[in-house]
C-alpha cells in the first residue's frame, strides 16, 4: 500500500488522505455494534464503535485479510457532538482493534440508521496485497 499524501499539505490525523493498492479486493457491508446474536449491549457510542470494528476484523478475516488491509473506510454517525465528546475513547479503541493503520476515511452524520439503538455504522474497504 502507499499512502498518498501531497508534500505541501498537512498530514492529517487519525486518516489518509488517499491509499494506492494492488491486490485482492474485500468489500466489507456497513457494520454496526451488534454482537453475533444481533443484540446491541450499550448506549455508549465508544464501545458501539468497538463491536463494530471487531464485526469489521471478523468478516475481513473470512478472506484473510487483516486491520492493515483496510485502504477505505465510511462512517456513518448519528450525533457528531457525541462523536466529538467520545473522541479519546473512540480512537484508542480505534487503534486497539485497529492498530497504527489510517486508510482514507470519510464521515457523515445520518439522520437515522435502520438499526434503532445503533449510533454508528461503518463500511470497510480493504486490499491484500498480490
Amino acid at each position: 500500500m502507499q499512502i498518498l499524501q501531497p508534500p505541501d499539505w498537512p498530514r492529517p490525523k487519525g486518516y489518509s488522505n488517499g491509499i494506492a493498492a494492488q491486490g485482492k479486493m474485500v468489500f466489507v457491508a456497513g457494520q454496526i455494534g451488534w454482537d453475533r446474536n444481533e443484540y446491541i449491549l450499550s448506549d455508549n457510542l465508544a464501545e458501539q464503535v468497538r463491536q463494530t470494528l471487531l464485526n469489521t476484523v471478523a468478516v475481513l478475516a473470512e478472506a484473510g485479510a487483516r486491520p492493515e488491509h483496510v485502504t477505505r473506510m465510511t462512517w456513518y454517525i448519528l450525533d457528531k457532538q457525541e462523536y466529538q465528546s467520545s473522541l479519546k475513547d473512540i480512537g484508542r479503541v480505534y487503534r486497539d482493534i485497529m492498530g497504527n493503520n489510517y486508510p482514507a476515511m470519510a464521515m457523515l452524520q445520518v439522520s437515522a440508521l435502520i438499526e434503532e439503538q445503533a449510533k454508528v455504522e461503518i463500511e470497510t474497504t480493504a486490499v491484500i496485497p498480490d
